[in-house]
């Protein structure tokens, strides 16, 4: 039996137009009472916030911060006096001091301290930020815990002398931190950090040994961001030695009578003959960068001059990529009248460069252990009266060791390096004068010997086993000059204006040409010469 149709109930039936009303009222008053409880949560938290950010309002906030760029435009004087990292020291302990440096390294400890070492030229101090009632707050230990590695800071605080010895650090003291601003901040992400360019391969290769993997930057890497490398301990003693190489240089030849000059670097020719030469136009005429201050130098002997040298670049365009070659270098260059034989040019290097050695010995101890740290090297050896020997003498003691060479061609890398050993061997010195060469390997310009033309009035200069200097007696007679140069395959007309120098009553004069880079590799023992080159230029670099 089918079962009847469900009847529709009384309310459906008896609902009317004003009962919707009402249930409609009612749904907006809910959407309403909704949105009003809404807006008071957000009022609420908007007022928790005002709150805090009241409670955080910090009174010694004027004690740190960002120094605005305005303030950084020479504004003011202000007479502050400032104390260098480097001075930093135990005989300041309770003194307050204002230092400048670079952030190198920050570590926060909690919310109440951080610890910060701060570099300036190769020289670091710790810093310690701790929050203190009515000295330092914690937004201020915040603040300094927050900034980027590298960035320059200013700080004043109070030097303290702590009972253990400080690793991290230069200076054995701390500076408790009373005011800190930022004057510069430094990118986030370096493209290379310090510490990694810092380390020494040796510290590399220990570490792993140990299963401790440390990262290293490559040499590329390092002078692709030359201005970060040039920061590391190793580098600040680098060029500071370097720039004392060349003071020595200086000082000691205005001791004995010379006088300071500077060579033209644009000229017609070649000045040591060969093709490594950078050609160039010059207002339509053909021309070339200097290979050396050569023969300017000599002309300046005809001029009467008597003894000159030259601190300059020196450029050579040879497709050299070894260990000591550079397309662009500076040029340490001495010339000087002679009397009766080149061997008065030789006493000048023998003094020069043992009275260079004593002064970097005694002066830079503090940058030769910077560089010894991360670039391990034994102190040079040398001899108080300079080890003398002529060619074939070096030649025999590479026969009587196996090694055969020319008696009358040039000494190769290999044979320069094992003439370095056994002369270290034999006489204790890494240091020592070559002379009597082969006329025939070297420059056009070198006197030959007076009794036998087949050797010359030269003589080259070694340290560690590689050669830093040449020099020679020159040829002051114009047509036995012309002569040889025409036998070197150098157009005469190119230096027509230095051979007839020569044709004005010339002294008999020599002399000799020394690399800064490479004295410096060589007397730190290091093993490239772009390591000793502010921004290196070799066939294949030409920035930054």
């Amino acid at each position: 039996m089918a079962s009847k149709p469900e009847e529709p109930s009384l309310e459906a039936n008896t609902a009317g137009p004003e009962d919707e009303k009402k249930n409609l009222s009612k749904k907006a008053a809910k959407k309403e009472a909704m949105k009003a409880e809404k807006l008071k949560r957000q009022q609420d938290a908007a007022a928790a916030a005002a709150a805090l950010a009241s409670l955080e309002v910090d009174p010694l906030s004027g004690n740190y911060g960002d120094v605005p760029f305005e303030d950084l435009r020479s504004k003011a004087v202000t007479g502050r006096k400032w104390t260098e990292i480097q001075h930093l020291n135990v005989e300041l302990e309770g003194k307050t001091v204002l230092i400048r440096g670079q952030a190198q390294a920050i570590r926060a400890v909690g919310k109440n301290m951080a610890f910060l070492v701060l570099r300036h030229k190769g020289f670091t101090v710790q810093c310690v930020v701790t929050a203190t009632p009515e000295l330092v707050s914690r937004q201020m230990v915040k603040f300094s815990a927050s900034l980027s590695r590298e960035s320059v800071v200013d700080v004043e605080g109070i030097i303290s002398v702590p009972g253990i010895e400080i690793t991290g650090a230069t200076q054995q003291v701390e500076v408790q931190v009373r005011k800190f601003f930022c004057i510069n901040k430094a990118v986030p992400n370096l493209p290379i950090s310090i510490e990694d360019a810092s380390r020494s391969d040796k510290e590399i290769e220990d570490a792993k040994k140990e299963g401790v993997l440390l990262v290293g930057v490559n040499r590329d890497t390092r002078l692709n961001y030359r201005v970060l490398d040039m920061r590391t301990s190793a580098n600040q003693g680098i060029f500071r030695v370097q720039c004392q190489v060349e003071n020595i240089f200086r000082e000691f030849l205005l001791s004995q009578g010379f006088v300071g000059i500077h060579t033209p670097k644009l000229i017609a020719g070649s000045s040591e003959g060969g093709s490594a030469v950078f050609k160039l136009d010059y207002k339509g005429q053909p021309a070339c960068l200097a290979q050396s201050p050569q023969l300017h130098k000599q002309m300046a002997i005809s001029g009467n001059f008597e003894r000159v040298f030259e601190i300059g670049p020196v450029f050579r365009a040879e497709d050299s990529y070894t260990h000591r070659h550079l397309c662009e270098f500076t040029g340490l260059d001495v010339e000087m009248e002679i009397k009766e034989h080149y061997f008065e040019v030789m006493d000048i290097v023998d003094q020069l460069f043992v009275a260079m050695f004593d002064s970097l010995n005694q002066k830079c101890q503090k940058e030769l252990e910077a560089i010894g740290k991360q670039y391990p090297f034994t102190p040079l050896k040398y001899l108080r009266k300079t080890l003398r020997l002529t060619f074939d003498e070096g030649v025999q003691m590479l026969k009587e060791a196996g090694i055969q060479v020319d008696p009358f061609g040039d000494l190769n890398t290999e044979a320069e390096k094992k003439l370095g050993q056994l002369v270290l061997e034999k006489y204790d010195t890494e240091f020592y004068i070559l002379h009597r060469y082969p006329q025939a390997v070297r420059p056009f310009y070198t006197m030959p010997s007076y009794d036998d033309s087949r050797y010359s009035n030269s003589f080259d200069v070694f340290i560690r086993g590689e050669e830093i200097i040449s020099g020679a007696q020159r040829i002051h007679d114009p047509e036995v000059l012309t002569a040889r140069a025409v036998e070197c395959g150098i157009d005469v007309k190119t230096i027509s204006t230095y051979i007839d120098s020569f044709r004005y009553g010339s002294f008999p004069h020599g002399g000799f040409g020394v690399g800064l880079e490479r004295v410096v590799m060589l007397f730190c023992g290091l093993n490239n010469i772009r390591l000793t080159s502010l921004f290196p230029r070799d066939p294949t670099r030409l920035v930054p």
